[in-house]
């Protein structure tokens, strides 16, 4: 017999596996600081790559004790710390699926989406626990244990059971653990998406899905065109994960920062203050977040107290990016450079990026800021296309409206249980995103709306985001949603929902006279896209994850309407 030689399981067949991002960095920086942890008190938690290795592997242990099994589903109900960090890698890398729960959702999606899952353990810290208390009572009977994460020693005084102290959980743990060779299809982490036209839907994605994305996002970066102003890249990055974990796990940053070996700062919870503070202490150089935390920094009273220099690069997700945010943020940060970008639930939060092509190297710089805060060119891995009602690709014209379709190694195969709404996404072979976007001739997308939010007033359609975009360029405007009121002979008319800069003294009317000179007049919207009303508010509504909330607007629609200011005649 001849003995065996070949061995494809460790070649060709080589699994992507999530644990061999964690692998990286603990080879090469066993002894570096992996994980900074700032909590609401002020105290500072650090933790090396081994440090935070062996917790992980005392996690893997105990979470065996609570006899969890290969595709059972964990889930996170915390804020961003060291505790939720080690509580995806253990759970993902035992085979496992890590499911982090909006905790900004309606009881009932958060309900919805924990029996929908079918979640065996939830671990929860203390700021999330009174959100647990409510909702025990409707899963008690789903969820077979519970564990409660703090640097407080004990239990709190709770009625909810099975409840196990994290830090006890793990501390009589082996520090090491053989973690299994799963096959690269295993499922690792399952996402839901906020609900906001119907139930959550649950979007699944396996080891080698998660890995090629965490690969091709590292590759992007390493093709970057880069400018004669860009600052240096450092030898080693800090970024500061203000994302939730619970979106999309922060957007991936546990993967991709782990596997770069980053040091990693967490926040705990995010305000403007804690932010300022984390910059200056850990000099961190790089973070992303929605555009409404950039909002509320940029409108921090202290933060000129504060060193924020060695922060460079910000990327902005969630929403838009608008040309006016970007500009105010970039007098803040003078050495820092804002730019968009796009994803959802289904793309793993990575699908468009405004990088820049080569022949742009040398153009001004107002016209670079006009391209960073375009939707983008596809990831690299991903086919996107933009198309019309019969499947065509519009032209590359900037004015012709369609919807982006994609597709790719990291695109969800499938809604979870959900085989009806799957197929309603997937067609002809490509993901349907339900976003409205055009094209331009150097081949950027920019996304207009949601199909679903564009103003359709008489036969032409108003986008939204366009509108946004534009009004908040404005410098006595830090916020700007527009929805559509109904009206009798045209159907919808823009209303404009506004937030003006503290201190702004500003009219309705200067709202109009504004979009008129720098939209109308320069060609960049029609005169019939102009807002027939506007409303100064207090705060813009949002969703759980930063976006404008057009469906709660639309609800109350008429108390809006009330305290609005009609501006034109229609």
């Amino acid at each position: 017999m001849t003995e065996k030689t070949l061995y494809p399981e460790y070649s060709k067949h080589y699994p992507l596996l999530v644990k061999n991002l964690m692998a990286r960095p603990l080879g090469l920086y066993p002894d570096d600081i992996a994980l900074v942890y700032r909590n609401d008190a002020g105290e500072y938690f650090r933790f090396t790559w081994r440090e935070w290795h062996e917790r992980t592997c005392q996690l893997a242990h105990a979470l065996k004790t609570l006899g969890l099994g290969e595709g059972d589903r964990v889930a996170t109900m915390a804020l961003n710390h060291h505790w939720h960090m080690e509580n995806i890698y253990a759970s993902i890398c035992s085979g496992a699926v890590s499911h982090p729960i909006n905790i900004r959702l309606s009881m009932d999606h958060m309900t919805y989406t924990i029996t929908h899952a079918e979640d065996k353990i939830i671990f929860f810290d203390e700021d999330v626990k009174p959100i647990v208390e409510a909702l025990y009572d409707r899963i008690k009977d789903k969820v077979k244990a519970f564990v409660y994460m703090s640097e407080k020693p004990g239990l709190p005084t709770t009625k909810i059971a099975p409840l196990y102290e994290y830090e006890e959980l793990i501390k009589d743990q082996p520090k090491t653990y053989e973690w299994p060779d799963l096959n690269e299809d295993t499922y690792a982490v399952l996402y839901y998406t906020t609900g906001t036209t119907g139930l959550p839907k649950g979007a699944m994605f396996t080891n080698r899905q998660v890995f090629l994305a965490t690969l091709h996002l590292m590759a992007l970066g390493n093709v970057d065109v880069t400018l004669p102003s860009d600052p240096p890249r450092p030898n080693q990055i800090v970024p500061l994960a203000n994302v939730p974990l619970f979106h999309i796990h922060a957007w991936g940053a546990p993967f991709y920062h782990v596997f770069s070996a980053a040091r990693l700062v967490f926040p705990g919870k995010f305000t403007p203050q804690s932010f300022c503070e984390l910059v200056q202490t850990e000099k961190v150089t790089t973070c992303a977040m929605v555009p409404t935390m950039l909002a509320m920094i940029i409108g921090y009273p202290d933060i000129d107290k504060y060193d924020l220099s060695t922060l460079t690069n910000m990327t902005i997700g969630g929403g838009a990016l608008p040309l006016g945010l970007k500009q105010k943020a970039e007098k803040v940060f003078p050495s820092m450079k804002a730019g968009g970008g796009y994803g959802m639930t289904e793309t793993l939060a990575l699908a468009l990026t405004p990088r820049l092509k080569r022949y742009m190297e040398n153009w001004p710089e107002e016209k670079i800021a006009q391209v960073r805060v375009k939707t983008g060119l596809p990831y690299p891995g991903l086919e996107v296309r933009v198309i019309d009602d019969n499947g065509n690709e519009v032209p590359p014209d900037s004015e012709t409206i369609g919807q982006i379709v994609l597709r790719g190694h990291w695109i969800t195969e499938q809604y979870f249980k959900e085989p009806e709404r799957s197929a309603d996404a997937w067609k002809g072979g490509w993901f349907h995103t339900g976003d409205a976007a055009k094209v331009d001739s150097d081949g950027y997308i920019t996304i207009v709306d949601r199909i679903t939010d564009v103003i359709r007033s008489g036969a032409e359609m108003v986008p939204t985001v366009l509108l946004e975009n534009l009004t908040s360029n404005a410098e006595f405007i830090l916020e700007a949603t527009y929805v559509g009121v109904p009206d009798e002979k045209w159907g919808e008319i823009p209303m404009a929902l506004v937030k003006l800069v503290p201190g702004a003294q500003q009219t309705e009317e200067d709202v109009l006279r504004y979009l008129q000179a720098e939209g109308v007049d320069k060609g960049k919207i029609t005169k019939w896209m102009l807002p027939v009303y506007v409303a100064f508010i207090d705060d813009v509504p949002k969703t759980s994850v930063g976006k404008y909330d057009k469906i709660a607007i639309r609800k109350k629609i008429e108390e809006f309407i009330g305290k609005a200011k009609k501006v034109r005649s229609v």
